[in-house]
């Protein structure tokens, strides 16, 4: 018995592909399944053109055996079988697929596809094993043989006995070492687990002897073990069955199997698409935000699978970061995989699938608001949070796709409206879209920055998300109507005779402010009449881009890069408190600056900012009170 020599090329890729191109070692179960089932296939299509040939489906299966005491796995199949010159050409050059040439023999017309392509999968046994057997009869031929290697020092090939069609590879499993447990690769839950995760959908039925118990005969408390032959794969995904034959409770039963999530979808999303890339697809929008969304350890992506295998089990390419909530699987023949099957090449199919994908979600996000406000109100709470940041983020790339998405709080109908709701109901003179951003809802509703909006009988939006402002600055405008904080500088609310009286009152008494502004020096950009306080006394407003909140928002991340808005204190002329102003600039210096430091703190105090020195506030409040 000669050993023959794999070709030099052949062995630098079988030493590469052991050591680094496979990730996991418990891909090669996989890919042995996966090579099972393409022989299989391999009958069924000669049948569909050979007469003598008949394919009863029941008759075909793979089957996978472990031998714990003599470390031996065997995985056999009722597939096509294999020549001596077969088993020398498919087996003996490594990345020369006999798959790959039988597909690109035949035309595929009805659905099924030859799994393996890239004629390395094989290989992998040898992550697990020191020795590899392959015992094959070929279909039509009264001769078997048996193939045999340990390695990159090359292969036997000699005669054998074997009674039916078919091929047997029997893996000798290595001696465990310090730092991986191969025994794991002879148990029967761990083996069941790896079909379950990447071969569950192989056509073909995958057979077990598994372990039970029950109770000895004439016990009542004794058990006995006992095996049974079971098939432990699915076999038919549920994403190539018809919508029509599935329900509700279908797709929540997948959701759980698949461990997607411990709550049930608000709404599940089945695409077939038999165009340009053909794929199914199976999402889910969960009800519940996983406990870990928002940290460096949640990982997005949705289930790859190339023709029923699982290829990847998180592929981000398939969602954007702002629908990185979506879970399910995509099932396609048309991806172009790398020779281990691990990692997608980025190529146009894949991305044409993305894109279908993210349409297809922002659609029925879209359904779901217009024809289930209480689910989408549902969903919202749980993470609208994630669209605003998709708006904010890639520099506003994004908007046109969310912004019809997003809801905020409204002060006119005390719940969660959309932009699009707002805009239709606006008074035709209403130039702006107004909105007001702080901690709470409560609070909002008492800032007196609110107070004139209010009073003109026009709806204002509540930010009470940190996102919020940001999401909106990058909007800009929405149907040609710009935001606007109520606490910017011009609300575009005041008409042309308050506007005289304003500037007049501002010029008669613009020696005070100008007093009151060098006491207050760096801390304010200007102190100016109010046109906005009807009740309140004072309050801050701003100037430019960045509003308090954001400076709020801004100072409390890491990076703080010390960004300020632009304050302005703002006097209400027609309260009380003015006429001890102008007293005191009359008859009493010190007293105004009193009286302008208390003013000051107390506006903070209303917008939730720190006092710079709560001390000397305490000892101003007593001053008054002396």
């Amino acid at each position: 018995m000669v050993k023959q020599q794999f070709k030099a090329e052949s062995k630098r890729l079988l030493d590469m592909m052991i050591n680094s191109i496979y990730s996991h070692r418990e891909i090669f179960l996989r890919e042995l399944i996966s090579n099972a089932s393409d022989a299989i296939d391999k009958i069924y299509y000669k049948a569909l053109t050979d007469d003598t040939l008949h394919f009863d489906k029941d008759s075909y299966y793979i089957k996978v055996v472990a031998d714990k005491e003599n470390k031996l796995l065997k995985i056999s199949d009722t597939g096509i079988g294999m020549t001596k010159e077969e088993l020398e050409n498919n087996l003996g050059v490594i990345a020369k697929s006999g798959s790959l040439a039988f597909k690109n023999e035949t035309e595929l017309k009805d659905g099924h596809d030859i799994i393996g392509q890239f004629g390395v999968g094989f290989y992998s046994a040898f992550m697990v094993a020191d020795v590899v057997t392959v015992i094959s009869k070929a279909l039509g031929s009264d001769d078997a043989y048996k193939w045999e290697s340990e390695g990159a020092d090359g292969y036997t090939i000699v005669p054998c006995e074997k009674d039916s069609v078919g091929t047997e590879i029997i893996l000798k499993i290595k001696e465990n070492t310090e730092d991986e447990s191969y025994d794991e690769y002879l148990e029967e839950y761990r083996l069941k687990a790896i079909i379950k995760k990447y071969s569950d959908f192989i056509r073909y039925p995958i057979k077990m002897d598994i372990t039970g118990r029950k109770l000895k005969e004439g016990s009542e408390d004794e058990f006995e073990e006992y095996q049974e032959e079971q098939i432990v794969n699915s076999m038919v995904p549920i994403w190539r069955k018809n919508k029509s034959e599935l329900t509700s409770e279908d797709y929540e039963n997948f959701y759980a199997e698949k461990h997607y999530g411990f709550d049930k979808p608000i709404k599940h999303i089945h695409i077939s698409v038999d165009g340009a890339v053909r794929y199914n697809a199976i999402l889910f929008i969960p009800e519940k935000i996983p406990f870990d969304y928002y940290t460096k350890e949640y990982e997005k992506g949705l289930e790859l699978y190339s023709n029923g295998v699982l290829i990847m089990s998180k592929c981000s390419d398939l969602l954007p970061d702002y629908f990185s909530f979506v879970k399910g699987m995509v099932d396609s023949e048309d991806l172009s995989l790398n020779i281990s099957r691990e990692i997608l090449q980025q190529d146009r199919q894949l991305k044409l699938i993305a894109k279908n994908i993210k349409t297809k979600i922002t659609s029925q996000l879209q359904s779901l608001l217009k024809d289930d406000r209480d689910k989408y109100k549902q969903f919202y709470e749980s993470f609208g949070r994630q669209l605003k940041y998709g708006v904010y983020s890639d520099f506003g790339s994004n908007k046109e796709a969310l912004q019809d998405l997003l809801m905020f709080y409204s002060s006119k109908e005390k719940k969660m409206i959309t932009l699009d709701e707002y805009v239709s109901r606006m008074p035709e003179e209403q130039k702006y879209i107004y909105y007001a951003s702080g901690e709470t809802y409560e609070r909002i509703e008492k800032s007196p920055q609110t107070e004139l909006v209010l009073e003109k009988g026009y709806e204002i939006l509540y930010f009470i998300d940190d996102i919020d402002e940001f999401a909106i600055k990058m909007i800009m405008t929405y149907k040609d109507k710009e935001f606007k904080s109520v606490s910017s500088g011009d609300l575009g609310i005041e008409t042309e005779e308050n506007q005289n009286n304003t500037d007049a009152e501002e010029k008669e008494n613009k020696a005070l402010f100008d007093h009151m502004k060098k006491i207050l020096s760096d801390k304010v950009k200007d102190v100016r009449i109010s046109k906005r306080l009807k009740n309140h006394p004072v309050c801050l407003s701003t100037d430019g881009e960045v509003t308090i909140e954001m400076e709020k928002i801004l100072k409390s991340m890491p990076n703080n890069q010390n960004i300020k808005a632009e304050k302005v204190l703002e006097i209400n002329i027609n309260h009380e408190v003015f006429e001890s102003l102008k007293d005191a600039f009359e008859k009493d210096k010190e007293k105004l600056n009193l009286y302008t430091s208390l003013l000051y703190n107390q506006a903070l105090l209303i917008e939730g900012l720190p006092i710079d020195d709560p001390v000397e506030f305490t000892n101003d409040i007593c001053k008054i009170m002396v």
